[in-house]
């Protein structure tokens, strides 16, 4: 276990398990082991002996968390929960709490790009010109990034894990191995975003510099070979929305790079939709598209389209006769949104 995560309470060998069996399903715990650790800490200040934990144990460590929001208290309660269960399990008995009400982000709105502005970032990306020479400058990449994002709806960061192998253009696929639920999934390349892709890399082929087309080098790279890195697409990300005169408002109000991934849901709806189906008839697919393990995931999506394009609700859905042939051919042919 790396130095950050020394654990030092009677609870330390059950946390270093826990951790193990989470990991052993594919579950990425870096941030149940930062949890975890505030949990050591706590049980070291009551020094705790046993390996009850107890209900006035849990109402204790909630008094000391006066800071935590309510989405970061009902994840960390999640956890008190998880880990209560397994140490029943193992047989020592201990108090599950009760989840709080889950929290609501009702106060949050993604930012949804209309077509028009996504077209004017696109184009904003492809006027880019370096001025002076930098080393690490990412104007390079930022076109086919920008278009892989929205196409796809992957996620920043599972764009910037991509290795040149990932890419399956016999498929028509890309292979995604560091998604946030920790499962290999594939994201489809449509014909636009092909034609994007093949351009990218033979470009990106003609670097001089000592394996960048090596199949496990990085795919979006400095023309130094260095993998890119997420706050320097952020800022370039700002730069462009200026140069589009779509106002950032900042602390986290976007619009965001994260938000190409809500638009592309979205959009995805939308043409769904106007293809004949009925909107929640779509949640399958694109829970699936968009690499949720649930539909619920996906639900919000339905509200965001409704009150951004009210006219689909006129829209006459799909007779279940007609449901079928349409979702399998969506599977079978890779759907994505076509640039």
């Amino acid at each position: 276990m790396s130095k950050p995560f020394v654990y030092t309470s009677v609870f330390a060998p059950y946390f270093k398990n826990f951790i193990r069996e989470k990991k052993n399903k594919g579950i990425k715990a870096n941030q149940i082991m930062w949890i975890l650790l505030e949990f050591d800490r706590f049980f070291n200040q009551l020094k705790q002996n046993d390996l009850c934990i107890k209900k006035e144990h849990i109402d204790k460590w909630l008094a000391t968390r006066k800071s935590d929001n309510k989405g970061t208290l009902y994840h960390k309660y999640s956890i008190w929960s998880q880990f209560c269960r397994f140490m029943c399990y193992l047989g020592h008995e201990c108090y599950i709490p009760r989840m709080p009400r889950r929290h609501s982000e009702a106060g949050f709105v993604p930012f949804i790009f209309t077509r028009e502005q996504i077209n004017n970032i696109f184009n904003a990306c492809d006027r880019m010109r370096m001025k002076e020479h930098h080393a690490n400058s990412i104007l390079f990449i930022m076109p086919a990034l920008l278009r892989v994002l929205y196409s796809t709806g992957i996620r920043i960061s599972e764009a910037l894990s991509i290795i040149n192998k990932d890419i399956d253009f016999e498929r028509h696929v890309i292979i995604l191995n560091k998604t946030k639920n920790g499962d290999q999934r594939l994201a489809p390349i449509n014909k636009s975003l092909e034609t994007v892709l093949k351009e990218y890399i033979k470009y990106l082929n003609r670097i001089p510099v000592a394996g960048i087309g090596d199949p496990d080098s990085h795919l979006f790279v400095a023309p130094t070979g260095k993998p890119c890195a997420r706050k320097t697409v952020l800022s370039r990300f700002h730069a462009i929305l200026g140069d589009c005169n779509i106002p950032y408002t900042g602390n986290h109000h976007g619009p965001r790079v994260h938000d190409l991934r809500h638009t592309c849901a979205v959009h995805s709806l939308i043409k769904l939709t106007k293809e004949g189906m009925d909107i929640y008839c779509c949640l399958p697919i694109l829970a699936t598209f968009m690499g949720h393990k649930k539909v619920l995931d996906t639900e919000h999506y339905v509200r965001l389209t409704q009150e951004m394009y009210p006219e689909v609700l006129k829209m006459n859905a799909s007779t279940a006769v007609n449901i079928y042939p349409v979702i399998n051919s969506k599977i079978t042919s890779g759907y994505g949104i076509d640039n």
